[in-house]
């Protein structure tokens, strides 16, 4: 469940609570025994299955980007330290091998279980899979190119950039630049020199 909703139990269990006030689900007789204490079976109510119907016509869930963290990173990422960069990179692609071989063994036993490629769950583990296929793709790309990185030659005309109203002058585009792998030693020496 974790890869498909960023859920944690104590939110499930509220979630279950809520819905059952508003008479979207109801408790259940069950034959199967109990695995704890608290364990309590729901089947949804009519009204429970019309709420969802009407939910899932929404646009929110077809019409929308996911922002992932890593592109938050990249772009406040050339005021790394020296070596951060290509060591974060590092880190992203072990994490992304990590998933791919989950998703992957994950895959699998769904296909067992269900028997066809014809299922939601098969769809969604596929899509899984090739997005990290595609990050694994283009990070190998940016790790080839890191050692070229430079700052923008013309600033200016990315719209709405905090950089393009100060970049007009050579001594803001200076201002600027990345930092240089040694630019935090030199910075040190000339306030040790102050």
């Amino acid at each position: 469940m974790r890869d498909w909703a960023g859920v944690s139990p104590p939110q499930v269990y509220y979630s279950l609570d809520k819905l059952a006030r508003l008479r979207l689900i109801q408790t259940k007789e069950s034959d199967e025994p109990a695995a704890g204490p608290d364990r309590r079976v729901f089947a949804t109510t009519a009204e429970g299955r019309t709420a969802l119907a009407d939910a899932l016509e929404r646009d929110h869930w077809t019409c929308g980007r996911d922002r992932p963290p890593l592109l938050t990173w990249m772009a406040l990422s050339w005021r790394a330290r020296p070596g951060v960069f290509e060591a974060q990179l590092r880190r992203r692609r072990a994490f992304l091998t990590r998933e791919l071989a989950r998703g992957r063994a994950t895959l699998r036993g769904v296909r067992a279980e269900v028997g066809h490629p014809y299922h939601e769950a098969v769809w969604m583990l596929t899509l899984m899979i090739d997005q990290l296929t595609a990050e694994l793709r283009w990070l190998k790309g940016v790790e080839r190119q890191a050692n070229r990185r430079a700052p923008a030659r013309r600033p200016k005309f990315v719209t709405g950039s905090p950089q393009s109203a100060r970049a007009r002058t050579p001594r803001a585009r200076l201002r600027d630049r990345a930092p240089s792998p040694d630019s935090h030693r030199v910075q040190a020496a000339s306030e040790r020199a102050e």
